[in-house]
């Protein structure tokens, strides 16, 4: 095992650039914590490099110690580190001791839609820009039955060191697809025959609708007319996605106007709208009952 003493080494430079996102490191993930990379490790993702500090590898459990042997036993470069270039290394305001690098996982659109996959559930975030929301999204969605999840529009990016720390192993696990344009995912959801419901406030998605009665609503499958109920007695079985809009502005109107339908969740006054993660959880699970059933 190699130890590294500079902050200035060209190891703790590609870190950071992985970590910032940089345009030429994109086909690579940051790992952040032992847990999220002994995760990877168990999911078969391929890491190229690993850092632990020596406090970490020193610890009583073992744990560390032990993930480092094995990782450097697959060809991975295994370095020890002081606490000073764990701090370089680490985008974390408190460094957990242990960072990796790791290739990119790759998901196509056509792998989570029929006939890839019979009667898929999926969770659309357009939008959603916190990257801790849209990792929280990709763990409920596994622990809910989802079948994958899409990320789309400004959505932050779901492999990032944040998304991925909030996700806590499920993206490496669960079909997570990030494509720009959220028509083009609008329009491949229903050329493969799946229904596409909007999530909406009472008030939006009443405005979405004599938005579309008006004729400014989108040719989709509501033809503008949407059928707005509360999500526990909408039908979330069969070949459905349901879109999950930005923190603060929602889905715009004409998505919503579009949709084969509308899901909202009931609410006591004043209380208007909840956490997009937390609204997710309640859907999914929603899901869960009635595809169980």
């Amino acid at each position: 095992m190699e130890t590294i003493a500079s902050r200035k080494n060209p190891l703790v430079l590609l870190m950071r650039r992985v970590a910032q996102g940089d345009a030429d490191e994109r086909g690579r993930v940051l790992l952040d914590g032992l847990h999220l990379v002994q995760e990877a490790r168990a999911a078969g993702l391929g890491m190229s490099t690993a850092a632990f500090t020596t406090k970490v590898l020193s610890a009583p459990d073992g744990a560390a110690r032990r993930l480092a042997t094995t990782l450097a036993g697959l060809g991975c470069r295994v370095a020890q580190v002081s606490d000073a270039v764990m701090e370089a290394m680490s985008p974390a305001s408190t460094p957990s001791g242990v960072v990796a690098l790791a290739a990119r996982p790759r998901h196509e659109l056509a792998s989570v839609l029929p006939p890839a996959v019979k009667n898929p559930f999926l969770c659309v975030a357009a939008g959603v820009q916190d990257p801790g929301n849209v990792g929280a999204i990709v763990r409920v969605a596994e622990a809910g039955g989802a079948t994958g999840v899409i990320v789309t529009g400004n959505s932050a990016d779901p492999y990032g060191w944040k998304a991925l720390r909030g996700a806590m192993g499920s993206a490496f696990r669960l079909p997570v697809v990030r494509e720009a344009d959220v028509d083009a995912v609008l329009a491949a959801l229903r050329a493969a025959g799946v229904r596409v419901l909007a999530t909406a406030t009472a008030a939006a998605a009443a405005a979405a609708a004599a938005a579309g009665t008006n004729g400014a609503g989108g040719a989709g499958g509501a033809g503008g007319v949407i059928s707005r109920r509360s999500f526990s007695d909408k039908p979330l079985t069969g070949a459905c996605a349901f879109l999950l809009g930005g923190e603060g502005p929602g889905l715009p109107e004409a998505v919503i106007a579009s949709a084969d339908g509308v899901i909202t969740i009931p609410m006591e006054p004043p209380v208007e709208s909840l956490n997009v993660a937390v609204s997710a959880g309640l859907i999914i699970y929603e899901a869960r009952r009635q595809r169980l059933s």
